[in-house]
């Protein structure tokens, strides 16, 4: 059932009203990006032992390596103190084995124009964590490319796997 606007006003007030505000500033203080999927099953702090406040959180559909993504973390590297990045993609992805054909044309014939974004489905979730982790240490916008790991997250036991990068 979606979410209506009242509502999400209601729990942000019970929120509001036991907030805490954090004392540091907006750098997080691990120093650390998260790179990870939209997946609501994935509960990130959870996940990865994380308190708010200790990093930044990427998300977006597959946890891929997009321009986006790239512009976010050279943001982050560049002006709120981040050196370190892990990508986390899971088990049970949408993203993999998607049709991007079929998407595309569903997308095209819906709009009327080509999307302008790639869908970025992928067939091997390890191998795209791979993918991820090699086109961050390509990029020349990153200030820091020495301390990039990535993970597979199985939402099942909810344990990681790290993914084995070359130097």
């Amino acid at each position: 059932m979606l979410m209506e606007p009242s509502e999400l006003l209601e729990r942000n007030a019970r929120f509001a009203a036991r907030h805490v505000p954090s004392g540091g500033g907006a750098p997080p203080s691990r120093h650390l990006a998260v790179v990870t999927c939209m997946d609501a099953r994935i509960d990130v702090f959870g996940v990865l032992g994380l308190n708010v406040g200790e990093a930044h959180i990427i998300r977006n559909a597959g946890g891929i390596v997009t321009d986006d993504v790239i512009r976010s973390l050279s943001i982050s590297q560049r002006r709120l103190a981040t050196t370190g990045i892990v990508v986390v993609q899971h088990t049970d992805c949408g993203m993999q084995g998607l049709d991007e054909r079929e998407l595309h044309t569903e997308l095209h014939q819906a709009a009327g124009a080509e999307p302008h974004w790639e869908i970025g489905s992928f067939p091997d979730v390890a191998a795209s964590v791979l993918w991820s982790v090699e086109r961050l240490q390509a990029e020349p916008f990153l200030a820091h490319r020495n301390r990039i790991h990535g993970f597979v997250y199985d939402v099942q036991t909810g344990r990681l796997t790290e993914v084995p990068i070359a130097p």
